[in-house]
């Protein structure tokens, strides 16, 4: 067992020190703060796409350390990953927090003949850490959405990391308490035994705008956050910044939270006052530290941390409810009843469609049917039935098992079009298959199968390891 997984199983709070990977810059590690026990951690290309590897950089550092390795999807595939976890077993490396990231910063669509950008998703990460076994294994969520839909879909994800075999959860960086309080109490009240650990970072004023300019995905930034921070910099109280960040620390701890993942924080001279702070307020009780929060904070309605949204829950439009039900009949006439899949075997078993023309019309013949009606791109591991009739190939990253952490009020990340995910959570609620989005997990398209006919695939001999719809 791994240090961290021991400070976790028995409920001793600890800090993760968040390093961003440099093979330039060394940083002197703590070996406690404040008295809770400390890791590093080593963040996935953050700052640029070709940052070094965390797995390459942690060998900078002794091997007593106890180290927490990041795994991003973005750009990757699961034999990546499957080659990331043999260089991990051999270094020794347990603890993962596996993300499938934000968006990467030389992303390509697909639109202008360069090979579509892949994510791979942290569910099938997931699964195949704990196939592989020996890993301690966390996941992210993101509390912060302040729609019904966005919300009910980082959740259902969550449920589905859970089943996978997440170990405990990290939360995304975040300074609304009542939302952090939910994530929590979603544990208790679905009887979950993963332990969470809280995102926090020292908010100046220069980071908050720099998130802001960035779009940085999944952190939300209000007016009032940065008017506050505005008017400390020009009073110069700046050293405010670590006093909130010191409450932040003990009111997670003081709500049940395992620990901390310190973000921003890497200095010495940043971390010894950041500890001054938790010294000097760590008789506070939980009441004391709210209430000095609020007034560091200027809170007077709890309304300031959430950004300007309509609180009105927004149904699912009878159109989509109508199209889920005639695809759903379509797919169980055509390819779940005992003719259909009695003739599809037939059909499907001929050697005409090993002949190249045949193959390559029976391809166009499945993309013109479904690229208008569903936005079919030829996957050949089609999931459709798993996602309510709304192909996971019209999200940008591919994304089938729910969404990322970057929407803001139901946009997508990339900021073009409506999250699909937020789409799903509405309409399952409207059709009564919640439980599809909670309970299925939905296996990786390998690339050798994308570019090849789903229908056939599903009629095939080995049609069992492929997915539930064609």
């Amino acid at each position: 067992m791994s240090l961290l997984a021991r400070y976790l199983s028995h409920q001793q709070f600890c800090v993760l020190f968040e390093y961003l990977t440099s093979k330039q810059s060394q940083f002197p590690l703590r070996a406690q703060f404040a008295g809770f026990p400390v890791c590093m951690t080593l963040a996935d290309r953050v700052h640029a796409d070709d940052d070094a590897a965390p797995l390459d950089i942690s060998k900078l550092y002794p091997e007593h350390v106890e180290k927490l390795i990041h795994y991003s999807g973005k750009g990757r595939d699961i034999q990546d990953f499957v080659q990331f976890l043999h260089q991990a077993k051999s270094q020794g490396q347990e603890n993962l927090l596996l993300l499938t990231g934000d968006k990467l910063k030389n992303h390509q669509s697909g639109d202008d003949g360069l090979l579509r950008t892949r994510y791979l998703e942290s569910i099938n990460a997931v699964m195949e850490a704990k196939r592989q076994g020996g890993f301690y294994i966390g996941v992210a969520l993101n509390p912060f959405k302040y729609t019904e839909a966005e919300k009910d879909a980082q959740y259902l994800k969550l449920h589905k990391k859970i089943k996978a075999g997440a170990d405990y959860v990290i939360t995304q960086l975040g300074y609304d308490l009542s939302a952090l309080k939910e994530a929590q109490d979603f544990l208790k009240q679905n009887h979950y035994s993963q332990r969470m650990l809280a995102c926090v970072m020292p908010l100046t004023i220069e980071r908050a705008q720099f998130i802001l300019k960035k779009r940085v995905a999944g952190i939300v930034i209000t007016p009032h956050l940065l008017t506050v921070l505005k008017q400390e910099k020009k009073e110069g109280n700046e050293h405010r910044v670590y006093r909130r960040c010191a409450l932040q620390i003990l009111l997670c701890e003081h709500l049940g939270f395992s620990g901390v993942h310190l973000s921003a924080c890497h200095k010495p001279e940043e971390q010894d006052l950041l500890e001054s702070y938790v010294e000097e307020y760590r008789h506070l009780d939980l009441q004391a530290c709210m209430s000095l929060w609020n007034r560091l904070w200027k809170i007077q309605t709890e309304k300031e941390f959430i950004p300007d949204v309509n609180s009105q829950a927004k149904p699912a439009s009878a159109k989509k409810v109508f199209k889920y039900h005639c695809l759903d009949f379509i797919h169980g006439a055509f390819f779940q009843s005992t003719i259909s899949k009695a003739i599809g075997k037939i059909v499907f078993r001929s050697r005409l469609w090993k002949a190249p023309l045949a193959s390559s019309l029976l391809l166009k013949a499945e993309y013109l049917t479904k690229h208008s009606a569903v936005g079919c791109e030829s996957c050949g591991q089609c999931r459709l039935a798993d996602t309510l009739y709304v192909c996971p190939e019209t999200c940008p990253k591919g994304l089938a098992n729910g969404p990322c952490g970057g929407t803001h009020l139901d946009l997508c990340e990339f900021g073009d079009r409506e999250c699909i995910h937020s789409v799903n959570a509405r309409l399952a609620k409207a059709v009564n298959q919640t439980h599809v989005l909670k309970e299925n997990l939905i296996p990786v398209v390998p690339i050798e199968v994308r570019g090849t006919s789903s229908w056939q695939n599903w009629f095939s001999v080995d049609s069992k390891d492929l997915s539930k719809s064609p």
